[in-house]
């Protein structure tokens, strides 16, 4: 819609020459009389279409029905609190839509409010910014009032039917404190990152649930294939015990890829200091290298130099090695996509420079807002497709024919 201006130049320059327009606070003042007017007279221009003459054009009236005075209400606008007077009938017929019977609140607040929780405001702050910008006082109730309304948008998202075929999915937890039952829990909120067939990232889903279990996850996965996702190409994860299992138990034919990072993380915890950076040199050889049969060399290597002093630090490359060799199938393309789960930690880490301030949530629900939120906030610059795309979905067109 075209934007008229309702106040001129000459008129501004007027006021500041008179010193009504000194400051910001002025210029408040002025818009908020401004918007009272307009909603004034958008009123009486309703009222004129119910009874379907102006105000004394007796002329063109044609009904029993009549003006019966005004009755005042306070609202609240982006610009404060105001009263407003509302016109009346005689019949009681009048309904306005502009500022509809119980409406209190003419003003963008809700977004305002919704905006700045989702970026990890407390409720303390959030009061002080519309207070000290608007002059308008919120209570916490209202807050939470308000970021409710979202908890429905968040359910549909839930629930909403996901894509037949993913080519890769990322699958981690994220630990927070929740009070529940007077007490304060450990919960882990579930998360999986997906590529689809065009290359677009997106977050498949989140879910609160207790702390981190293969069950858990098996839960998790039913529910995607319950909403249409009846294959997966490559699922990248960490090392959590059952993890594997309950994924061949609802998708057999998924490759499952242990990611790098998290191994070399592992390890890490059972050096020593003085031997910390020249084991995980030794370390590169293995998932750097370019087939399985250099990479088992390398790990025989390691093996051979420190597999008596930090047993511990090797086994897991040995135990886990057909997850870890998953990505010695594909082109380096694909290696790159799928041999650790960064972008989901990645993601994690935004999601806590958002949470915080809040050292415990008082309920799931209170929870899954604030990540939901921050969720929508963060996905907004996910505009490119994964780099190399072009190469990759043919790549994985030969590998997984018939699939794609």
């Amino acid at each position: 819609m075209a934007q008229k201006k309702l106040i001129d130049k000459q008129l501004i320059r007027e006021l500041m020459k008179e010193g009504e327009l000194k400051d910001v606070k002025d210029i408040q003042s002025l818009l908020k009389a401004q918007f009272k007017d307009i909603m004034q007279e958008m009123l009486e221009a309703e009222l004129d279409h119910e009874l379907g003459y102006s105000k004394y054009d007796y002329k063109n009236k044609d009904t029993t029905n009549s003006r019966n005075g005004i009755r005042s209400k306070k609202v609240r606008s982006d610009y404060g609190e105001m009263e407003i007077d509302i016109p009346r009938d005689r019949n009681g017929d009048f309904e306005p839509v502009i500022i509809k019977k119980n409406q209190r609140d003419v003003s963008s607040i809700d977004d305002q409010v919704i905006s700045m929780y989702a970026k990890g405001m407390t409720v303390r702050d959030i009061q002080d910014h519309l207070h000290n910008l608007y002059g308008i006082d919120v209570s916490p109730t209202m807050i939470s009032q308000i970021t409710e309304k979202i908890l429905p948008v968040i359910k549909e998202w839930q629930q909403r039917p996901l894509q037949e075929v993913y080519a890769h999915l990322i699958m981690d937890a994220i630990h927070y404190k929740v009070r529940q039952d007077g007490k304060i829990v450990n919960k882990a909120v579930y998360i999986i990152l997906g590529i689809d067939l065009d290359g677009k990232k997106d977050v498949v889903g989140m879910w609160v649930g207790e702390n981190e279990t293969s069950k858990f996850w098996l839960k998790v996965l039913t529910d995607l294939q319950h909403r249409g996702v009846k294959d997966v190409l490559i699922v990248s994860i960490d090392g959590l015990n059952g993890f594997k299992e309950a994924i061949q138990a609802v998708y057999p034919d998924t490759r499952i890829q242990r990611c790098i990072v998290h191994m070399i993380r592992n390890s890490t915890k059972y050096l020593s200091w003085k031997d910390r950076k020249a084991f995980v040199n030794d370390l590169k050889p293995i998932y750097k290298a370019i087939n399985e049969d250099s990479a088992l060399n390398a790990l025989q290597d390691l093996e051979d130099k420190w597999g008596e002093k930090y047993y511990i630090a090797v086994k897991p490359w040995k135990d886990n090695w057909d997850e870890v060799a998953t990505m010695f199938e594909y082109p380096a393309e694909i290696r790159r996509m799928i041999y650790t789960t960064n972008a989901i930690e990645s993601f994690n880490r935004q999601l806590r420079k958002v949470t915080k301030s809040k050292s415990v949530f008082p309920t799931d629900d209170a929870l899954l807002k604030m990540l939901y939120l921050a969720m929508i906030d963060i996905t907004k610059k996910w505009t490119m497709r994964t780099r190399d795309w072009g190469k990759i979905i043919n790549q994985l067109a030969i590998h997984f024919e018939g699939r794609i």
